[in-house]
């Protein structure tokens, strides 16, 4: 006889598990487009800035500032900080598990540190989010990078830490130019449903937002190194350093400065439309 009450929970796990797993699948979707409208308006502010039309030369943070102050903005802030959530989830469930990966070499163990890094930076930012919706404020005591890099010099060995920081940096800004120029990043994206004309866009947009964000990565990098040669901390800076460094000690600063702006807008709809195809079937 067949046993009912077995195939019953059978089915009720399988049920249960497949909810659970549409439950992970759509808050890693909602954090992949969160990172999306955070580049967009990084880049969006940026070029307003460049134009004298208002904005600031914003970073993620300067991006969330901006939506605070808008109508409705702890609304909007509250669906941020849940997507932030859900990108943070998929970045630390990747470096734990790594669902997509079976190798266990050393490359692939950096390749999740990476991961770690990503997730642990977006956790930061997902509680900067809510720190502002609960406390109503948007003032910084400072550049969280100097901070760190002012902790880090007075340690022992502490200039060697932050140089090895800035190779860090460094390297995963060449990376950023590889998977430019390789187009690795449309790897795991089933752009299968897509016109010729949108997955020319799809890559064009990816290709050019990669690019972007390697400079900007790469000029972080240059001010740990110079933070830990000269041992000063005020010398560190993040994107919004970067790019006002773009602006003021690059040739024709200003016309770079609206380039790679757009590159980060660029990437900002990259990552929308990853957000819809990501194939995220081991999930």
């Amino acid at each position: 006889m067949f046993n009912t009450k077995s195939i019953g929970m059978q089915s009720m796990s399988g049920s249960t598990m497949k909810h659970t797993r549409d439950i992970k699948e759509n808050l890693i979707r909602a954090g992949i487009a969160t990172k999306g409208v955070v580049y967009c308006l990084a880049g969006i502010l940026t070029t307003l800035s460049a134009f004298n039309l208002g904005g600031e030369k914003a970073d993620t943070k300067d991006s969330i500032k901006f939506l605070a102050g808008q109508p409705y903005g702890y609304i909007l802030l509250g669906l941020i900080a849940i997507g932030l959530l859900g990108y943070s989830f998929w970045r630390l469930y990747q470096a734990i598990k790594d669902p997509e990966s079976n190798d266990r070499s050393g490359k692939r163990m950096i390749t999740r540190v990476g991961y770690a890094i990503s997730g642990l930076f977006y956790t930061s930012l997902c509680y900067y989010t809510i720190r502002i919706i609960i406390n109503g404020n948007t003032s910084d005591s400072g550049s969280s990078q100097q901070g760190m890099v002012a902790k880090a010099l007075e340690v022992p060995a502490g200039k060697w830490i932050v140089i090895l920081a800035a190779i860090v940096f460094f390297g995963k800004a060449i990376h950023q130019f590889y998977k430019a120029y390789t187009e690795k990043f449309a790897k795991k994206v089933k752009d299968g449903a897509l016109s010729a004309r949108a997955k020319e866009i799809f890559r064009t947009a990816g290709k050019i937002g990669y690019a972007a964000r390697g400079v900007v990565i790469c000029i972080i990098s240059y001010f740990l190194f110079r933070a830990a040669i000269e041992a000063n901390p005020q010398e560190a800076g993040g994107s919004g350093e970067a790019l006002s460094f773009i602006e003021n000690q690059a040739p024709f600063g200003s016309v770079l400065l609206v380039i790679v702006a757009l590159g980060l807008v660029a990437y900002g709809v990259y990552m929308f439309v990853k957000a819809k195809y990501r194939d995220l079937s081991a999930v």
